[in-house]
């Protein structure tokens, strides 16, 4: 289902970048956006995750450099039965993660600095499960795709305002003015190509990784409290992105409608209580290893 789902956003994607291409070059400009758009395309499979990392300024930890969050993913992947991913840490103060990759065997969970400092161990045990539930549900290879495509859909409305039509373009002033509306419109579409069932199955597996659904539901809370009043620079700047993180960092789409890229946390945390409640006496994973995050 995941490689469907991608190989449908791929074709949408290919397709407006060929109506961009026709808005500012005629037949001539579809052409090249198009050939531009299959290489963007062979590159969001393979090289997305690392684009994302990047442009979050991300950096990879190790047993050595964060033995114990590093310690704990290893615990939870364990526990999971899936391989350790690679971890990385965001220095942001907003309270934060997301995973990437494109299959379990190449995958990466980012945390950041923010998320350390706020949040318990067995809070953050909790969302590193929730991560790794999108890992193993495949779930980051249509996250990391969406993410490098938006962020190119945007170059292309840039390029139209730039350009501003001319007369020897395929649609003149029109077909810009179409160009730079269909930009944020595309960006409404990713948000709805990724379902968000996605992150309540991610909440529910989660739980059950960490084994204890409380866990998770306490930093949700914390999370969306203290997202609401930190910016993430690095976030705003790419917007594309926001709908990996465990909670929208843009401070935007409070509740579940239409375009929102994350359900409404009240939601998802009732959904964990109700799991709770039905599942009590679950056995914990170990959340940290002893002293202090490093």
């Amino acid at each position: 289902m995941a490689l469907v789902r991608t190989a449908m956003l791929l074709a949408a994607m290919t397709a407006l970048f060929g109506l961009a291409g026709l808005a500012l070059g005629g037949e001539a400009g579809m052409v090249i956006a198009l050939v531009i758009a299959a290489g963007m395309n062979l590159y969001a499979w393979w090289g997305s995750d690392k684009a994302v990392l990047r442009a979050h300024n991300a950096r990879l930890v190790t047993k050595a450099s964060a033995p114990d969050l590093v310690g704990m993913v290893e615990d939870l992947a364990g526990r999971a039965g899936m391989p350790m991913p690679a971890v990385y840490l965001v220095d942001d103060d907003q309270p934060n993660a997301f995973a990437t990759g494109r299959n379990p065997e190449n995958a990466a969970v980012a945390a950041t600095t923010g998320l350390l400092r706020a949040l318990s161990r067995e809070e953050v045990a909790g969302v590193m499960a929730h991560e790794l539930a999108h890992i193993r549900n495949r779930d980051t290879l249509i996250m990391t795709v969406t993410a490098t495509l938006a962020g190119a859909i945007t170059m292309l409305a840039n390029f139209a305002f730039f350009f501003r039509g001319g007369r020897d373009n395929g649609m003149g002033i029109l077909g810009v003015l179409a160009t730079m509306i269909l930009a944020p419109l595309a960006a409404g579409l990713v948000q709805m190509a990724i379902s968000r069932t996605r992150e309540y199955e991610a909440d529910r597996i989660g739980a059950e990784i960490a084994g204890q659904p409380l866990w998770l539901a306490s930093a949700l809370a914390k999370i969306s409290g203290l997202a609401a009043r930190i910016d993430m620079n690095s976030a705003e700047r790419n917007p594309g992105s926001a709908h990996m993180f465990i909670v929208n960092p843009l401070h935007a789409h409070r509740h579940d409608n239409l375009f929102a890229t994350h359900p409404a946390t009240e939601n998802r945390i009732a959904a964990l209580k109700a799991m709770a409640a039905g599942s009590e006496g679950a056995g914990p994973a170990r959340p940290a290893r002893s002293g202090p995050w490093t």
